[in-house]
């Protein structure tokens, strides 16, 4: 059995508020732990209707707060929205108040549109990623004789950080520092093979010794197929909004997704690395999946309207891992 863990974006159900998409998502962690998942990540988006979690590091902090052995990180933070010096101290403030329990998964997209990149950056447009994962690194390193700026708290943490990436662009960055890789299957599968090879191939020792691959599935489980395809319905639904330029609330489930022929064979295709249906089924897909790509974790997303259909999904999908 590999490590499974969850990514959580806090969705905003359709008819819901933000509170009660936090309040879901701190019970679907504690649920988590219960289940024996290893991880629980939370997303960074901006300016999103359906997604309540913005504010990553202050989530981070609620959801360790009321849990006790489960890792809690991003999945990721959008390293080019904040800089390093901030996210330094953020981490190693929750790694001072909750120890060896916080990741810092790492990304280079904005996590929104560009008008909110525009007001989050506030000048800062220039692409330096490479060279802001390495400034971080240094601030959660210990602090060396005379360095001018220091994270407090923060500095000799060490913060576990992954690269998070959906192009060979990340995956090369990840293998040439030496620093875990976790690619974004879940809604960007194209490049899925060639990321994990590349990741693989040109890792050489840094950070850790051995490279570490993660990949994102969707996971839709439930007690009947019929079930677990419609709870799908409001994920790919909100990927048709979201791909049209109409965000919402994650909406209601439903048996037919609206939208244009095009749009919604864009969505399936984009979500095509998912585990749909009974949990025999989807057992024997995560195997699949798992035997073609040899991921070291996988980590479970799924965006599911009602609560307590959510957290059966990922008992089920627990139950399936377990058995692998």
């Amino acid at each position: 059995m590999i490590p499974y863990n969850v990514l959580d974006l806090a969705p905003i159900p359709e008819g819901g508020s933000a509170a009660d998409a936090l309040r879901n998502t701190g019970d679907l962690a504690v649920h988590a732990e219960n289940l024996g998942y290893s991880r629980f990540w939370l997303a960074e988006h901006h300016n999103m209707p359906g997604i309540a979690s913005s504010s990553t590091a202050v989530l981070i902090g609620h959801v360790a707060s009321r849990t006790t052995r489960i890792r809690v990180g991003s999945g990721g933070i959008m390293l080019p929205n904040h800089a390093p010096l901030v996210v330094a101290e953020q981490f190693g403030t929750l790694a001072t108040l909750y120890g060896d329990r916080i990741d810092l998964g790492l990304g280079r997209a904005p996590g929104t549109d560009g008008r909110t990149a525009h007001a989050l950056r506030r000048g800062r447009m220039e692409d330096n990623f490479p060279e802001e994962v390495i400034e971080l690194l240094g601030f959660l390193n210990p602090a060396q004789p005379g360095q001018p700026v220091r994270a407090i708290p923060g500095e000799g943490t060490q913060v576990p950080i992954w690269i998070l990436g959906s192009s060979l662009f990340g995956a090369q960055l990840a293998a040439h520092l030496g620093l875990p890789y976790a690619f974004a299957s879940h809604f960007a599968p194209d490049a899925l093979e060639a990321a994990s090879r590349t990741y693989r191939q040109g890792f050489r020792p840094g950070i850790t010794d051995e490279p570490r691959f993660m990949m994102a599935i969707n996971v839709f489980a439930a007690r009947t197929e019929a079930e677990a395809r419609l709870l799908r319905s409001s994920q790919l639904q909100a990927f048709v909004n979201l791909r049209s330029g109409r965000p919402g609330p994650l909406p209601a489930p439903r048996e037919q997704v609206s939208g244009s022929p095009q749009a919604i064979e864009n969505a399936e295709a984009a979500l095509r690395i998912a585990a749909v249906g009974t949990p025999d089924q989807v057992h024997t897909k995560l195997r699949a999946l798992i035997d073609r790509h040899s991921p070291d974790e996988v980590i479970l997303s799924g965006q599911i309207h009602d609560p307590e259909a959510r957290m059966l999904s990922f008992d089920l999908a627990a139950q399936a891992m377990r058995a692998i």
